[in-house]
């Protein structure tokens, strides 16, 4: 022995202090983020489907189920809401200019920070706190051929011309990522961000032969047996009362034999798309089961929005879907079987929109019972804070170029030692003139700037019983709850803001008639017009763009999310079958860097 002295002693404090804070570094778990595209509520098994889906059945089974778990009911704001931890506009919509996200936040902390999939914000990955990156930009894009949008760690990637499927290639980027990590000896964050089940609807061809026929009952029986799974589940109350088969989607049983084969093919498509998913989470898993990871590995899998309605175009309806060179779009029919139990789809604000499936598995953290259901109302913002909490990563007030707003979710980390998340705020949804408020066991929604409705979601999940003229004081309430919410905490311009009206209209113009053909199909007239959404020799612009003509310049002025021009059904003489070229000269007036792509339906 030696006397101890005094420089002696800090230093072997010094060194107990370091390897405690190590062994808490080593403890952290690692974060992995799955959301998948259109998914809808009912689509995997654990959740009432009959897809088969045994990787995402073992999480729920190890781990935990939410039954009420609400995104924002479309594919950008549902993005911005997983990583940032507010609302959408909150946020600073797809430009993130008023808050950071959860790659920002982990990369703080110590974290490995890496993406693949679909990003469909502005500029990239790499600018928001991701080390690695593979994926495409756009919202959606050919799944055998991809688009111009892909990127590899910032740059430009080639999509290869054979052998390329979007779904497998995000998981081989996946597992590289996940590597790479590993070498490093840092935790790890991955966001998993699949773009399926989305449209073109374009499965693997052995997933599209493995349900070819099992939809040739329908839609009807398909919805009634996910909802009574559903209620064996545990997801819903035993005596839930559906919501009926809305007038715009026809009993199976009235199709023509030939609508009927084209509506099974069409599901079986999705089934393969879906099925492929749960292949590839299926290697993650085993990649992670492989390094001793699972256990300490918190992992969220989520959906964007509900099952989308929109059937659009369709290219070789009487060809096999399992290529590039075919494209079938959604099923209104199918997408309301795969919402099941639930009203409405993409985009409203009711629980077809906002419930997805939500399964987390942890083994080293969950203290509840393994396969257990939770029914608190949960959303995305809750992301980022819940994982702010299981890191120890702190979610910082201000941030280099932005001015942050703070954040609105609520951390889930009680519910996983089996306790309440207590009160929360009320839970704000608007995308365009759909608007709703979940406020404990009360459900305040409107369609389309309609008249607002009232469900007590405790006794009627699937809103069948609008209470509103029995509950005035209440409607009153969270009109007020909402308005406030809408200017104070997602600042919304004031045209978001404006009072619903007094009609009580249910349908919507993309909302198509079933039983027309598919290829000959147009909008359901409103006004003796169709609808210039569907109109053909037309340049029109979308959403967040700005058209002006000055002299001989056709001047666009592009801010946020899908901003651009858009070419409908550009018509083409028969005799002349192409290739065209099409040939712009832009110029931008605008300081800064940015980018220019296109994205086709195909």
């Amino acid at each position: 022995m030696f006397p101890m002295t005094r420089s002696t002693r800090c230093l072997c404090t010094l060194l107990i202090c370091v390897a405690t804070a190590s062994s808490v570094i080593a403890e952290r778990p690692n974060v992995l983020v799955i959301m998948t595209d259109d998914l809808g509520y009912s689509d995997i098994g654990c959740y009432g489907s009959e897809i088969e889906t045994p990787n995402l059945d073992r999480l729920a089974k190890g781990g935990l189920r939410f039954s009420q778990f609400y995104n924002t009911a479309k594919c950008h704001s549902s993005r911005i809401s997983l990583l940032t931890g507010q609302y959408a506009l909150q946020a600073g919509n797809t430009s993130l200019s008023r808050g950071v996200t959860t790659a920002e936040v982990l990369a703080g902390a110590g974290y490995t920070t890496s993406m693949v999939g679909k990003w469909h914000l502005d500029k990239q990955p790499t600018d928001f706190g991701f080390e690695r990156y593979f994926g495409h930009l756009s919202g959606a894009c050919n799944y055998f051929r991809g688009d111009n949008t892909f990127r590899f760690n910032g740059q430009p990637w080639r999509v290869p011309d054979e052998d390329f499927y979007t779904t497998v290639a995000n998981v081989d980027y996946a597992l590289q990522f996940l590597d790479d990590s590993r070498a490093a000896s840092k935790p790890w964050y991955l966001y998993v961000a699949f773009n399926a089940p989305h449209a073109p609807l374009q499965p693997l061809k052995q997933d599209y032969e493995k349900y070819a026929g099992r939809y040739d009952v329908g839609w009807d029986k398909i919805r009634d047996a996910r909802m009574a799974k559903q209620s064996e589940q545990g997801l819903l109350g035993k005596n839930i009362q559906p919501s009926p088969r809305p007038e715009h989607i026809p009993a199976w049983e009235s199709l023509s034999q030939s609508r009927k084969s084209w509506e099974s093919r069409r599901m079986a498509a999705y089934a393969g798309m879906i099925d492929r998913v749960d292949q590839e989470i299926g290697r993650l898993l085993a990649d992670l089961e492989k390094n001793d990871e699972l256990n300490n590995t918190f992992l969220l899998f989520v959906s964007d929005n509900g099952a989308c309605p929109y059937d659009r175009r369709h290219r070789g309806v009487n060809d096999p879907p399992y290529q590039a060179e075919t494209s079938w779009s959604d099923s209104t029919g199918w997408a309301w079987a795969r919402n099941a139990p639930f009203r409405f789809y993409k985009q409203n604000q009711f629980e077809g929109g906002i419930a997805t499936p939500g399964i987390v598995h942890w083994p080293a953290g969950l203290k509840t019972e393994p396969g257990s259901v939770n029914h608190d109302p949960v959303h995305l913002i809750d992301v980022l804070p819940t994982v702010s909490e299981l890191t120890e990563a702190k979610i910082p007030s201000q941030w280099p170029g932005r001015q942050l707003e703070p954040v609105s979710g609520v951390s889930l980390a009680p519910v996983f030692k089996g306790e309440s998340i207590g009160d929360r705020p009320p839970i704000h949804f608007l995308f365009s003139t759909d608007r709703g408020l979940r406020d404990g066991e009360w459900k305040l929604g409107s369609f389309r700037g309609t008249a607002w409705e009232l469900y007590h979601i405790a006794t009627d999940r699937a809103e069948v019983n609008d209470v509103a003229a029995d509950h005035p004081q209440i409607v009153q309430r969270m009109v007020k709850q909402w308005h406030e919410m809408a200017e104070h905490v997602l600042n919304a311009p004031a045209k978001s803001r404006t009072a619903v009206s007094g009609a009580t209209v249910k349908s919507h113009p993309e909302w198509t008639d079933f039983d027309k053909d598919p290829l000959q199909r147009t909008n359901p007239k409103s006004s003796g017009k169709k609808s210039p959404r569907r109109a053909a020799n037309q340049i029109r612009a979308r959403k967040q763009t700005k058209l002006t003509v000055s002299g001989d310049e056709l001047i666009v002025q592009c801010d946020g999310n899908d901003s651009g021009l858009a070419f409908d059904r550009i018509a083409l003489p028969a005799d002349a079958p192409g290739p065209y070229l099409l040939k712009f000269s832009l110029q931008s007036r605008a300081g800064g860097q940015g980018e220019v792509y296109f994205t086709t339906d195909a």
